[in-house]
């Protein structure tokens, strides 16, 4: 049970996937159906006078308790980025060809993909992408744009929040503008790196609603991709499962059973900046 402490609002069953009674005696000074929505996502609404918990059983509940499939990988949550980019540079190992190209979702994937390409001896670039915000609440992702790509919506996401794909053009066309200045930012004018006929390990820190990679894979394909394998330590089941329509194989550490956020897998989940992305990609092998 995910409850929104949106002072009125809902309390979200995640497990029937629908909105429970209101909370008796509050008000919020966000949306109902936003509330409902973006509880269903594990996401608060910046602004919002709320807060957003998971409700453990009695006695508590642990991460591993919470997982389920997880590889053999210790202790959760992982430490950081780059630890559970080792774990997972360790599950792909046997994927590595010489055919083979990791590409991160900057900014956080890159931490990860350093170590998985580092672990398949493999070279490393960047995909990048940027999510379209809901116009009203723009940290709520509607859908995303890759480079080489055209924009890829959450089609129920959009019906639930009354929205068609017209009514965001002046959102994607900023985006494309800041999509293409972190191009340059990290590229430097270096063209996109080639491929068409080349195995690639698409990777980022976790998935949430996926709208992201769905995007990015989608453009690999495009492009010309022989074969994509998309690779995170952390992601919901339903997401991973919906990701398996995408990409050739979809490979992850975890796949809780409850899941808030990707932030909560990782002891330490600061963010990056494009000075740490630059720093990553330019690493020696």
């Amino acid at each position: 049970m995910v409850t929104c402490l949106c002072p009125g609002h809902f309390s979200y069953d995640s497990g029937n996937a629908r909105a429970a009674a209101p909370i008796p005696g509050n008000a919020c000074n966000v949306a109902p159906i936003l509330c409902a929505v973006t509880c269903a996502l594990g996401v608060r609404p910046p602004g919002a006078m709320c807060g957003l918990r998971v409700k453990p059983p009695a006695g508590g509940t642990s991460h591993r308790e919470m997982a389920e499939g997880a590889y053999d990988i210790g202790m959760l949550p992982f430490p950081d980025r780059r630890a559970a980019g080792r774990l997972l540079g360790d599950r792909l190992k046997n994927l590595g060809t010489e055919r083979t190209v990791v590409l991160a979702l900057p900014r956080g994937g890159v931490a990860v993909a350093r170590e998985v390409a580092d672990n398949l001896g493999a070279p490393l670039d960047v995909l990048v992408t940027r999510k379209v915000g809901y116009p009203p609440q723009p940290e709520l992702g509607v859908g995303a744009i890759a480079e080489g790509g055209e924009p890829v919506y959450d089609d129920e996401l959009l019906s639930k929040l009354a929205l068609r794909p017209g009514d965001l053009a002046g959102v994607v066309q900023r985006e494309r503008a800041e999509l293409a200045r972190r191009v340059q930012v990290y590229r430097g004018g270096r063209p996109p790196p080639g491929v068409a006929g080349r195995d690639v390990i698409l990777v980022d820190d976790g998935l949430a609603t996926g709208v992201t990679a769905r995007a990015a894979l989608r453009a690999l394909r495009a492009s010309g991709a022989a074969r994509t394998v998309l690779a995170v330590p952390v992601s919901p089941r339903q997401t991973a499962d919906a990701m398996r329509a995408e990409a050739d194989e979809v490979v992850t550490l975890v796949t809780p059973r409850r899941f808030r956020s990707v932030g909560e897998w990782y002891a330490s989940f600061g963010q990056l900046t494009d000075a740490d992305v630059l720093e990553l990609l330019a690493a020696p092998r």
